[in-house]
């Protein structure tokens, strides 16, 4: 008979880091090891009903015993969710998909039973299946060794039972950590309708939707018939950037739409989930405005045992509450050191492919459970590589299938080019030559469409998210605009740092300004002004930057918000300062400076790195607030060379105070909104802003040169050394809430901002 092997667990701190020890599961819980377990619960959200199991007599804690629906250990190199499912399914034999399963809570628990013997430390990974009626019990094949029986409880009876400690039930402290389970169905079951109708209304009246519209007389009529193949191609990044936000985001957006006439409540979820694309809100620091409850129903046919008559599992498609760091760009229970450890373990070209822009990463172990194989991965670790072109192939096809198209058809030679160059990308996944054919496009119809920004990455700030901004060039705009590329170089050779720093061969960035006509994917929440790309280092490095303004959006912006925040918060002496020059001027040098400062950096023990691979999750935030306040003090070197107008000098500054209240509405989870109060506070604690006694703000004209250069030399530095430390101390130190600030946002309640939605 073979023998069975001895599970073994990952030992954890008193604060759940793994401390790279495995020990057997016998000398873990006989010690008192930390260590990890997940609890899954079934409830069924008609009946409102939990579903508990009984633990088999031959268990070595709590025999006998009502229990959760399904829990193990997560043994030595497992991951939680993958744990989750399997467990469902030895115990209880229901197969579900990822989708099923949402993270409520972690809770720790503490027990000593048997006279001594076991010893609980064990953090919990509790999640929740929530399906629409309760499965038949005959429907469930019970693992004999782990669970004797099931039933059906009413959750609020069950909660009953635990707070006066009935005997058979394992116990649990209903007023502690786990009062949780009880909570979140409470909160979702018994909600306030009218309530939180009011507070989706208000929600969405912070947008101010504006129709936008260009003249498409320039055009020609074949780039006019090549447009309309562009947008359908636009559109296609919609269907790529919900999947890139969450896995069940497209089923909860299609379930969100089918259901938006059923009633008032229904209508203002969808109209807000459009808004923000995402169950989660932009402009409250991402917090959720919508459950699992409203989510997508799925029928599972397969779950289970066939019962005559049932036609299977119906679930709701879960998301977890909090925002996930990594989006759907990694497994949602990898760690930031389970990841360090896998990429450490990689050759150096699979090293950059891990770090890099357009690839996914995911684990064999939920390979090998969706597909039913058996384990044969050939490797030691879980996670493995995918790139884009391979994740997202079916959808980039049909994209790069329309720009091909799109390309026969246009006039315009670099036109032509981009759309065939960034159609083949799309299906190579080497975006180089479709980058450089975006930076030297000269055409009257503007686009841009592929994986850019890196924002929704939280975790490490490494994956981009594929958007598209389709418009008009304004030629007339556009050479008046030339200024800020030609003196690119200047600028760098000037900055506030140390000249070791300093590139001696920046590329001057073209500035292109066009009339949006339409615009898809990543563009969630309030609408973007500008943009700076690639992202790319290795292109910046070779190439530079290419910048595209926005013109009709930042007239609409400045009209519909800053001069509202500026009559609301800026000293009524200087709001007449606020003007649309100095707005849409320091908007145009925000975007050229992200082409200057150090971007390929050379770390103090001589190694080539990047600033984003070194700054990690905080190079988003940081990168944003060096663009803005190198921004302000690249104007003023450009006026005190007499490059700009003198009459711009008080203006810009008072504007920038304007504009820094707007962007921090954003939350200070974003990064825009992050970096603007990082900027607001440091120039507070300067006196360059002074919060006056009615609350308003105003700039000291005398401290705010000192102040703006001392800050741009901060970030510029930090970022020069790839000093994440230093980084993360700036943001933690001045990316908060202050006085100031929170008295201007309290002002802006009834101050709207500007939708997304923009349509030809």
């Amino acid at each position: 008979m073979q023998q069975q092997a001895v599970e073994h667990l990952d030992v954890l701190t008193k604060t759940g880091l793994k401390t790279g020890v495995s020990r057997p599961r016998g000398d873990v819980h006989r010690d008192g090891d930390y260590h990890r377990a997940v609890h899954v619960w079934l409830f069924a959200e008609r009946t409102q009903e939990l579903l508990l199991q009984r633990r088999a007599s031959c268990k070595d804690s709590w025999p006998d015993l009502w229990d959760i629906s399904s829990a193990g250990h997560i043994s030595a190199g497992d991951s939680s969710l993958i744990t989750a499912r399997r467990e469902l399914e030895e115990e209880l034999g229901v197969i579900l998909p990822k989708d099923a399963f949402e993270l409520i809570f972690i809770s720790l628990q503490h027990s000593v039973i048997n006279d001594g013997k076991y010893i609980n430390n064990e953090f919990n990974d509790v999640y929740l299946v929530t399906t629409l009626d309760p499965i038949p019990l005959e429907a469930f094949a019970l693992q004999e060794s782990e669970v004797s029986a099931v039933k059906y409880i009413s959750y609020e009876e069950y909660k009953r039972l635990l707070a006066k400690e009935d005997s058979d039930y394992v116990p649990y402290d209903v007023n502690g950590q786990y009062s949780q389970l009880f909570d979140v169905i409470e909160k979702r079951y018994k909600e306030n309708t009218v309530a939180r109708n009011l507070t989706l209304q208000k929600q969405i009246s912070r947008y101010a939707p504006v129709s936008l519209s260009a003249e498409l007389s320039g055009l020609s009529d074949l780039d006019r018939e090549a447009l309309g193949l562009v947008v359908k191609a636009a559109a296609v990044m919609d269907e790529i950037f919900l999947l890139q936000s969450w896995y069940s985001n497209p089923a909860l957006r299609d379930w969100l739409k089918e259901h938006a006439d059923s009633s008032e409540l229904n209508k203002l979820k969808w109209s807000y989930y459009q808004i923000n694309k995402s169950p989660w809100s932009s402009l409250d620091e991402d917090v959720a405005f919508l459950t699992t409850a409203d989510s997508a129903i799925r029928l599972f046919s397969n779950a289970t045992k066939t019962v005559r008559d049932w036609k299977g599992v119906e679930y709701r498609a879960a998301f977890p509450v909090p925002k996930p760091a990594g989006a759907n760009f990694y497994p949602p229970d990898m760690d930031k050191m389970e990841f360090d450890l896998w990429k450490d373990s990689l050759e150096k070209d699979e090293q950059k492919e891990a770090t890099g822009f357009f690839s996914v990463i995911k684990r064999h172990s939920e390979f090998i459970l969706d597909s039913h194989q058996s384990d044969n991965k050939g490797s030691s670790h879980d996670l493995y590589i995918v790139p884009y072109s391979e994740e997202y192939q079916p959808l980039l096809a049909k994209a790069a299938d329309l720009l091909h198209k799109a390309g026969d058809i246009t006039d315009s030679p670099s036109l032509k080019r981009l759309l065939h160059s960034k159609a083949d990308a799309f299906l190579s996944n080497n975006y180089y030559d479709s980058d450089i054919a975006w930076l030297e496009l000269d055409s009257k119809l503007d686009v841009t469409i592929g994986p850019y920004e890196t924002y929704e990455d939280k975790l490490f700030g490494y994956k981009a998210t594929f958007e598209a901004y389709i418009g008009i060039k304004d030629d007339e705009a556009t050479a008046q605009l030339k200024l800020f590329g030609d003196n690119l170089q200047l600028l760098e050779q000037n900055l506030p740092m140390d000249s070791a720093y300093k590139s001696k061969d920046v590329s001057a960035a073209p500035i292109r300004v066009i009339q949006l006509l339409y615009n898809a994917g990543d563009v969630k929440g309030p609408q973007t002004l500008a943009f700076n790309l690639p992202n790319d280092e290795s292109i910046v490095k070779d190439r530079g930057t290419s910048m595209v303004m926005l013109k009709n959006v930042s007239e609409a912006k400045f009209k519909h918000i800053l001069l509202p925040i500026a009559a609301a918060c800026v000293a009524e002496e200087q709001q007449e300062l606020v003007d649309f020059e100095s707005f849409f001027t320091h908007t145009i040098c925000h975007e050229c400076c992200h082409g200057i400062g150090p971007h390929t950096i050379t770390l103090p023990n001589g190694q080539k790195s990047t600033v984003r691979l070194e700054l990690q999750e905080f190079h988003s935030a940081v990168e944003e607030a060096k663009a803005d306040i190198v921004g302000l003090w690249a104007l003023r070197f450009l006026i005190s060379q007499d490059l700009l107008s003198e009459s711009l000098l008080k203006s810009m500054y008072v504007s920038f105070l304007a504009g820094c209240i707007r962007s921090v509405r954003f939350g200070l989870e974003e990064a825009h909104g992050k970096g603007q109060a990082l900027q607001f506070n440091w120039l507070y604690e300067k006196g360059a802003f002074v919060w006056n006694t009615e609350g308003t703000i105003s700039v000291d004209f005398t401290k705010i040169e000192e102040a703006v250069e001392s800050l741009s030399r901060e970030i510029l530095t930090l970022q020069a050394k790839g000093d994440k430390e230093a980084a993360g101390l700036l943001l933690q130190k001045y990316s908060v809430l202050s006085e100031p600030l929170k008295v201007a946002l309290k002002k802006l309640e009834n101050i709207q901002v500007l939708s997304t939605t923009v349509l030809c």
